[in-house]
């Protein structure tokens, strides 16, 4: 995030025969991104509690499918603790002190990473389960599960860890005045950043890009309702992933050719609209971690049931025998809700 949203600060002067005026860009910048941002914390946190407590509620923990959508419930949770931050820096720049920024940029890093990575092993496990039914390693036990959730959040906090290393609180030159900013103290450690999250996405778009091929050709071989369910479904997750991540991490490579001057994106309009285009493609990519619950969790029958019964138990008083009828219910459904 913070290793190229905030290029739209500086002035920039590396034109030829001009001075390239970027003010509008910031100031829609400084207006979308605080309102956009605040929807997205607002379902986020709505959406990821929700899940939380229904799994605690009333699921089998022990569940792997239910560790996974766990885990992805936390490091969506983990990612829109960042976006407060980024929010008010688009108004205001950076307020808060150097360790601040150097720990909410680590975090916000460990949820974007761990998030894709619990995405693409819950794909994995779908492939294997579909694909592989008789595999063994499509039925691992509980302490694959959590080896495997464990292993995931080591990953994502060290690809994360040369943000709460090199970033740092710098001075950012605009027309009449100037700003602080927090990224990444130096070109290198700026462009590893970029390149971490290029790679991250690549590995993760080719898995499930696979995985999600050979599901559909396995379930379109059947015309159940439940099949036909279940190729919506994975069409849904595949677009919203395609259409969120892939336009964004576009934006970023086509930055990187104007800001070394390659033709026609060194171009001053060509450049300004590639800002907005930036800030357009990362509000919708952003918004993944309030998606997820409706598209890994919400979509699952179960889930319903559960929340419905949560809702009807919060505002209606229930009869013992009712609430004894609920208890037997959720013990004969125990298992996965995914």
């Amino acid at each position: 995030m913070n290793n190229s949203s905030n290029e739209s600060f500086e002035y920039n002067e590396d034109y030829d025969d001009e001075i390239c005026e970027k003010s509008n860009v910031v100031k829609f910048g400084s207006i979308a991104t605080p309102i956009f941002f605040s929807i997205v914390i607002t379902l986020s946190l709505t959406g990821n509690i929700l899940v939380l407590v229904i799994l605690a509620k009333y699921e089998n923990i022990k569940s792997l499918t239910n560790i996974f959508i766990l885990n992805l419930a936390l490091s969506d949770l983990v990612f829109t603790t960042g976006l407060p931050f980024w929010a008010i820096y688009h108004v205001r720049g950076w307020i808060f002190s150097e360790i601040i920024c150097k720990i909410v940029t680590f975090v916000f890093f460990t949820g974007f990473y761990s998030s894709i990575l619990f995405l693409t092993i819950m794909t994995v496990y779908r492939y294997l389960a579909v694909v592989h039914p008789l595999s063994d390693l499509s039925t691992p036990k509980l302490s694959t599960g959590i080896f495997l959730s464990f292993l995931m959040w080591l990953i994502s906090i060290g690809a994360a860890l040369p943000s709460l290393l090199y970033s740092s609180l710098i001075t950012i030159h605009q027309k009449d005045t100037q700003s602080v900013g927090c990224e990444y103290g130096g070109e290198v450690y700026k462009r590893f950043g970029i390149t971490s999250q290029i790679v991250f996405f690549c590995f993760a778009f080719v898995v499930m890009a696979f995985c999600y091929i050979q599901i559909l050709r396995r379930i379109t071989g059947g015309r159940s309702h439940t099949k036909n369910r279940a190729v919506k479904l994975v069409f849904c997750i595949v677009a919203v992933f395609f259409i969120g991540w892939v336009p964004y991490n576009a934006v970023i490579l086509l930055r990187i050719l104007s800001d070394n001057m390659v033709a026609p994106f060194h171009d001053c309009e060509v450049s300004t609209q590639l800002d907005y285009a930036f800030y357009v493609c990362r509000l919708i990519a952003f918004s993944h971690c309030c998606l997820n619950p409706v598209f890994y969790a919400f979509v699952g029958v179960k889930f319903r049931s559960h929340l419905k019964s949560m809702l009807h138990h919060m505002f209606r008083r229930q009869s013992p025998a009712e609430e004894q009828q609920v208890r037997m219910h959720n013990f004969v459904s125990q298992g996965s809700m995914y």
